[in-house]
């Protein structure tokens, strides 16, 4: 075939003006950040994520270059912050504390839900996880799990069961149980883990299922009892407490995690320098210590390896979820 003079100059400028584009988009990977990053925490101020994201934005703004802001944005069942930082889908300089909630849960407590949680967002830093706690009022005669089980069988009546929110980790994980084991359990979700407390305290509430972080100074001054926590490994802050896992309920793991999230299509060096710098930022003991204090467990994970674990926790929790009947 025969390519005139124009059709080879129109080819030669297709060709370079493609080579631009590619060459600004690997520019623009190798730079970032360019600017201050945004980190949007999908909770109030106080929580053990907005902790948890205050404790690494220091350290990981030296590791980058550029202040990393915290900024808290909830409400919306935690999908409020998720869609501020879908919206800024073409910018990757805002990004989520993404855990449990907007991620796994979230999204199925909707009957058309928001986003999907693995598509549209690109997994990028694992920080840690916390684990979830059984918690009973010490008037409660159960010292572990398999008397509480007892005891709610037990009961001539359906038994409450308290979380921090109608939809929270801890209801969902109450319903797990619940199903599990085959309980007669009905659910009261309070708007945040201060009021559970004080009804739990008072005698008004005698089971709860809630983050380890929350409860952990209740239960060592002896005011709640902890009898088991969800997750696969122990944490620092509380050695003596069993795992679902060591007691034969490996169904009823559910772990808390908190990471950092990009909006779908971040390019992927500035995916490898915002992992590496994470990673960086947890190899510091001083760092591990602060959430090892908040019960966190640590680890590093690539930008695969945080995907993969996200897509199981989402396909742990989308059918209790939805068994659940939590509707936002």
């Amino acid at each position: 075939m025969i390519v005139s003079g124009m059709g080879r100059r129109t080819a030669l400028v297709v060709a370079a003006a493609a080579l631009s584009i590619v060459g600004a988009s690997m520019a623009s990977a190798q730079t970032w950040p360019s600017r201050p990053v945004k980190l949007i925490v999908t909770f109030p101020p106080g929580g053990a994520s907005d902790a948890a994201a205050r404790i690494v934005a220091g350290p990981l703004s030296e590791k980058l270059g550029q202040t990393v802001i915290v900024d808290n944005k909830p409400g919306g069942g935690t999908t409020i912050g998720a869609n501020v930082v879908l919206a800024a889908k073409d910018d990757f300089h805002t990004l989520m504390l993404s855990n449990s909630a907007p991620i796994s849960i979230a999204p199925y407590l909707f009957d058309k839900p928001p986003y999907d949680p693995i598509k549209d967002f690109a997994h990028v830093a694992y920080i840690g996880s916390v684990a979830n706690a059984f918690v009973v009022q010490p008037a409660v005669p159960a010292k572990n799990m398999a008397e509480l089980i007892a005891w709610i069988k037990g009961q001539n009546k359906t038994v409450p069961f308290g979380s921090g929110g109608q939809g929270s980790i801890g209801h969902i994980i109450g319903e797990m149980f619940k199903a599990e084991l085959g309980l007669n359990m009905e659910h009261i979700g309070y708007r945040g883990a201060a009021p559970m407390f004080q009804d739990m305290m008072a005698g008004q509430l005698d089971f709860a299922v809630v983050t380890l972080t929350e409860v952990l100074p209740l239960a060592r001054d002896g005011k709640l009892r902890v009898l088991a926590l969800t997750s696969t490994q122990k944490p620092a802050a509380a050695p003596d407490i069993p795992l679902v896992t060591e007691l034969g309920y490996p169904k009823l793991v559910a772990e808390n995690f908190v990471g950092i999230s990009a909006p779908a299509g971040m390019p992927a060096a500035a995916q490898a320098r915002l992992n590496k710098a994470v990673n960086d930022v947890l190899a510091d003991p001083a760092i591990i210590a602060r959430l090892s204090d908040l019960a966190f467990v640590t680890r590093p994970m690539t930008p695969a390896g945080f995907t993969g674990f996200v897509t199981e926790q989402v396909k742990t929790f989308q059918a209790p979820v939805k068994a659940s009947g939590a509707k936002l």
